[in-house]
């Protein structure tokens, strides 16, 4: 890559767990991504934490379509085309949005281009000084919950039943438990691919970051993910959220929701001013 970005974070985590800490945008970020329990193929995901000056950062979780061919090669080369458009937009300082817009435009021409099928899931979170944004494609979801628990941010999965929970036809526990809560109908590498893109919003002290695959969300309540990350140390609240989560893939039963799958996310928390 002609253009480089200096201490860039992209966690594979193709056949082993990967946790990643580092200092970035002002804050902290713990980066987390393993295949699913007893799953003989590869992580399909892919998670990726670009800096963007001191203060400032891109978050990244993409998650390559199970059940179509190479999900693996698409979440990575949407990530790597993602990587490489910012190189080339930090070098002509490009503002970070329209340089997101454009990558995540070449993203999606670079997985049709492979032309074997694939596609993926892509969220973006940028944060600029104590301004966030969110773009999305698919059902990888972000959020962002104050300290007391309230909820700043959530983005709608691009999903039959997202849309259904957002327009009130279901409550989020019955969505997860709903025979269509696998369908998606927006990835990379497709003509009709779409950016949802967020309201820049104004982060407040403590608030802290989410973004996810499905094998989070799929798995743990909203309620559960919020008590779990609004308070004490990334690390540990990393740790609490991926473990609850791979216990329900194991185990299976009529009260909790349990979908075995690739689970990636990334926490990121401001720095105490």
């Amino acid at each position: 890559m002609r253009n480089q970005i200096e201490d860039l974070l992209v966690l594979d985590g193709a056949f082993a767990p990967d946790t990643q800490h580092a200092d970035v945008g002002g804050g902290s970020i713990v980066a987390f991504t393993a295949r699913a329990p007893d799953k003989d193929t590869e992580n399909e995901d892919t998670v990726a934490v670009i800096p963007w000056g001191p203060e400032a950062a891109v978050l990244v979780v993409a998650d390559g379509a199970g059940g179509l061919p190479a999900g693996k090669r698409a979440s990575m080369t949407a990530v790597s085309s993602l990587v490489e458009s910012l190189a080339v937009a930090l070098s002509e300082t490009m503002l970070l949005r329209t340089a997101i817009i454009n990558g995540i435009e070449a993203a999606n021409e670079a997985v049709k281009a492979l032309a074997n099928g694939s596609a993926t899931t892509m969220t973006v979170v940028t944060i600029e000084g104590t301004l966030a944004r969110s773009y999305q494609i698919g059902d990888s979801e972000a959020m962002i919950v104050g300290q007391r628990g309230r909820m700043r941010l959530q983005t709608t999965a691009h999903s039959p039943t997202g849309f259904a929970v957002e327009a009130g036809f279901l409550d989020e526990r019955e969505a997860l438990h709903h025979a269509e809560r696998h369908l998606v109908s927006n990835f990379l590498g497709t003509t009709e691919m779409r950016i949802d893109v967020g309201m820049a919003l104004e982060l407040q002290a403590r608030d802290t970051i989410l973004l996810a695959s499905d094998g989070l969300t799929d798995n743990v309540h909203v309620e559960e993910i919020i008590e779990h990350i609004r308070k004490g140390p990334l690390p540990d609240a990393a740790h609490a959220v991926v473990d609850l989560a791979r216990s329900r893939m194991a185990s299976a039963n009529s009260r909790d929701p349990s979908k075995p799958d690739d689970l990636s996310l990334i926490l990121y928390r401001k720095t105490p001013g």
